[in-house]
Formats: structure tokens, sequence, C-alpha cells
């Protein structure tokens, strides 16, 4: 079949599932008739997702050949939405390997094309002086192009979405310094793009003809600097007019630290953020349009993304955010479960609790925990730990949530990630901050054999090292303030928590 005949659902592979486009692609995919098989590395992490009972997932990593072979089985079209932003050195090495093994796998299966969304590139600029992270993903595409499949490369520059990194690096800056010293990079012009229509096209380019092998700009009909950027910005949250004070000081390095002084966004995913605003990314041709048509009303304009964006924030609607995805080098092992693991010691701290409350509002407590309300304990201490994780590269504290109420598995929630959770019952966070060793945060209610309410928290701690061990022994002296501060306070947080109608009219507190 030509790839430009409508005809019945294609099967469609979607690496990068559990980060922001991923998250987002595969309901747009399903809307349009088509099958999906998630490639994911943590499978766990799709489980609370909407669409997850629609769709197969193979368990994997774009790494490794033999997994990326047996999840391209009897795939037409194969997404490649993988990037290592963020990451250390040895980045590109890492980004070559997974691009190769990616387009091997995908023409001895016999896919159909490829697609993949990468960044836009400056015009005119010699490669060797872009940004590691963009001449990395302009690489990714070139390997991609000459792998034997039909492939299409979408570039874009800023994507403006609820959640996206780079809307809440420009919501944050603009919300929170009404006088700001920016880097010289605020008058760089910039061709941002809406979330909506990257995801509009990357779903049309599953059917582009057969001869179709190529890279296309990928834009919104605004070009802007990010100096005017942030002025509409404050124009349509409604904020007073921003005096913003250009100064040449600030290298990409500094800027980085700035926008992680201000903003969710640590420095190592802002680097390569502000490093790749350096030149001018406009896009150079619009030829997408002859293959994928735009509907009326696309493409969306800035200041209409923004109203979007914003509309999805203050309606607690975001999907997925930049932090859906781990950051690279993040811990992943799970829980050990045996007593006797081999991986040596694990030290624990243990509180529990007889809550006054129902079950059902110490759960709401629990599940709420986190973000704007807190971690009901010691704030200075949460903070401090907070912000001494960002000045070593670390998340911070400022991710906070994606749901004011509700978590599922793979939630980033400040600098933890939810590993497991079992509504009405279990809530297990694992550590992302920056530490000597790995750790997880659980919590539990039950109801005991007199039928009374139960809450029960384990800290749990694995050192690596001597380090890990000193500062085990080093923090252990404040978890009684910390730790059972916690637990005192959510129990108290349970009891004052207001009547819940339930569904047959009574009421639980």
């Amino acid at each position: 079949m030509n790839g430009d005949e409508a005809g019945p659902g294609l099967r469609c592979l979607v690496t990068g599932a559990t980060g922001y486009i991923g998250g987002r692609l595969v309901p747009e995919l399903l809307a349009a008739g088509h099958r999906v098989r998630c490639l994911a590395r943590s499978p766990g992490k799709l489980r609370d997702h909407p669409w997850a009972g629609e769709v197969e997932v193979a368990p994997g990593d774009v790494t490794r050949a033999e997994s990326v072979a047996a999840a391209m089985r009897g795939i037409d079209v194969a997404y490649y939405l993988v990037h290592a932003l963020g990451t250390g050195s040895g980045f590109e090495d890492t980004d070559r390997t997974a691009a190769r093994i990616f387009g091997e796998r995908a023409r001895a299966a016999g896919v159909r094309r490829i697609v993949y969304l990468g960044g836009l590139t400056p015009a005119g600029v010699p490669e060797r002086e872009l940004s590691p992270h963009l001449r990395s993903r302009s690489e990714v595409g070139r390997i991609l192009l000459d792998s034997g499949v039909p492939t299409t490369v979408l570039r874009a520059a800023v994507i403006i979405g609820s959640g996206s990194a780079s809307f809440e690096m420009l919501r944050y800056l603009t919300e929170r310094l009404p006088v700001m010293v920016t880097p010289r990079w605020v008058r760089t012009r910039i061709q941002p793009i809406a979330v909506r229509d990257v995801l509009r096209l990357l779903v049309g380019s599953a059917r582009m003809p057969d001869d179709v092998h190529r890279a296309f700009d990928i834009g919104g009909p605004d070009v802007l600097t990010y100096r005017e950027m942030m002025a509409r910005y404050a124009a349509i949250a409604g904020l007073p007019p921003r005096v913003i004070v250009p100064v040449p000081v600030l290298t990409p390095g500094l800027s980085s630290l700035w926008v992680g002084l201000v903003t969710p966004v640590p420095a190592s995913i802002a680097r390569p953020l502000t490093e790749s605003l350096r030149h001018e990314v406009v896009c150079q041709e619009h030829d997408i349009d002859r293959y994928v048509p735009a509907p009326a009303g696309h493409p969306i304009g800035f200041d209409e993304a923004v109203r979007l964006a914003l509309q999805r924030v203050r309606d607690a609607q975001v999907t997925t955010r930049w932090s859906s995805a781990s950051p690279p080098g993040a811990p992943s092992d799970p829980l050990p479960t045996d007593p006797d693991w081999a991986g040596g010691s694990l030290y624990t701290d243990r509180r529990e609790l007889t809550v006054d409350a129902s079950l059902e509002a110490l759960w709401r407590v629990v599940e709420g925990i986190g973000g704007d309300n807190g971690w009901y304990s010691f704030p200075l201490a949460w903070a401090a730990r907070g912000w001494l994780d960002r000045l070593v590269g670390g998340v911070g504290l400022r991710r906070g949530r994606r749901d004011a109420e509700r978590l599922r598995a793979g939630d980033s929630l400040d600098f933890w990630r939810v590993e497991e959770i079992e509504p009405g019952h279990l809530l297990r966070l694992r550590a992302e901050m920056r530490l000597p060793g790995l750790a997880w945060l659980e919590m539990c209610t039950e109801r005991d054999e007199q039928g009374r309410t139960r809450y029960r928290q384990r800290a749990l701690f694995h050192p690596h090292g001597l380090l890990g061990h000193v500062y085990w022994w080093s923090v252990s002296p404040f978890h009684a303030v910390v730790f059972g501060g916690m637990a005192r306070n959510i129990a108290k947080a349970a009891a004052r928590a207001p009547a819940l109608a339930t569904e047959d009219g009574t009421t639980v507190r």
C-alpha cells in the first residue's frame, strides 16, 4: 500500500512513551485508528496512563539491539522520540549508538517509515559551532535518514505546551522576575510551535508517501525574540509589564544556573535549552504542509498556544510534563523486597500511628503530599535539602506535581518519583535527589484488627560506599524531627480533613 492512501490503522512503535511528547502522541495515534506498541525501559510507568489498556508494551531500551529488534516485529511506522537531554559527558556517543541500532533494526524488520522529532538548526551555522545537544540531535537525524528506511525528520525549535520544559522555563522566568537582567540570547529570533501542531504533524507523518525521505522544518506562524515571548506571556497571563535588561556577561553555563535558580527546570536541562538559543532558529521552508495539510486554525499562533497551555495548568489537566521521563542517571533500581538481599546494607526508619480519621481521609492526605501541599514536616529542612540538591546539579524540590490530587506510577513528585502506587493503600517514592546511595519513602494506609485506621511509614536507604554510610549516620539524628514529624502531621491533617460524600450518600471523614 502506498503511504498516502487512507486505509486500516497502521502498527506504530513509540519510543519515549514515558516522556513529554511520547506520552501525548500515543493517545493521538490511537484516536487516529492506529495500533500502538510502546518500547519502555520501565513498563510499570505506563500502567496508570488512561490509554495503558489499549497499547502493547515491549520492555527494552533503545541502546539494546535485541530488545529493539523484538519491538520492531510487525511494525509499519517507528517513532524515535528519545533524546539525551541533560546528560553528562558521553551523551553524544549514546545518542549515536541508539540511533544506529534503531535504524538497523527497523530496516531488518521491514519497517515502512521512521519518524523522528529533532531540533531546528540555524541556517548557515557550521555544525561544529552548534551546541552539543543540538549537534547531537542533528546527527541522529542524519543517521536515521541513512538507515535505508524511508524517514521523516521533523525539526522544531521551542515547543509551547503545558508541561514542556521550554514553556515552564518561559513561564517561571516571566512570572517570578518583574525585573530581570538577562543573557544575550533573549534577543535571538525563534519560531516557536504549539505542542498540538507537533502532535498533528507527528501523526500525519505516519501516512506520508513511501518516496518521501527527508527533513522538514516545523514552526508556528510567529517569529519572536525570547524577550518578545516573555513580554507577550506577561500580557496573556495578566502580569504587569516586565523590565528586561540584556547583558553580555552571562555565559551558557551561568545562564543555565540562573534558569535553574528561578525555574523548576534544573541546570542540567536548562543548559542545553539555553545553548540552543544562541543562534537564530527560524524555519527555512514549510514543505510539510504539502504532505500534512494544516486544518483551519492551524498552525496555532504563539499567543493562543500560551493561552491553551495556561488553561491546562489552571484546570490541572497537564497530561505529561518535561519531568515525566526520569532524568539521565537517575536511580532506577526497584526497592529490594528480600530482607537478606545481596545488595548489602539497607537502613530503615519506621513510623506507625493510629489515626483518628477514616481510611479514605488518610489516603487523600497521603496521595496529595508534596508540591504546594509540602511534606508535613520541618519545611525549612525540606527547602534546604532542595536548594542543596539544585546547587549540586540535582532536580531540587521545584518539579512539584503533575496533578494536585492524583498520582500515577512514574510521576515526578518534587525530588522523588512514584515507583509504586496502590490507590487507597500504598505510595512508594524513589529518591532522585543527589545522594551517596539509593533511597525510598514508603507510606501505607490500612485497618488494624480492631478496625482502626493505621498509618505506616518507612524511609529506606541503601548506601554506596563509605560515604553512603557516613551520610546515613550523620542525618539519622534528625529523623525523629523530619520523619517522625511527617507521620504525626499527616495523621493530624487526616483527622482535620472535611467529610467526604460517598456514592451511597453517606459521608466519611
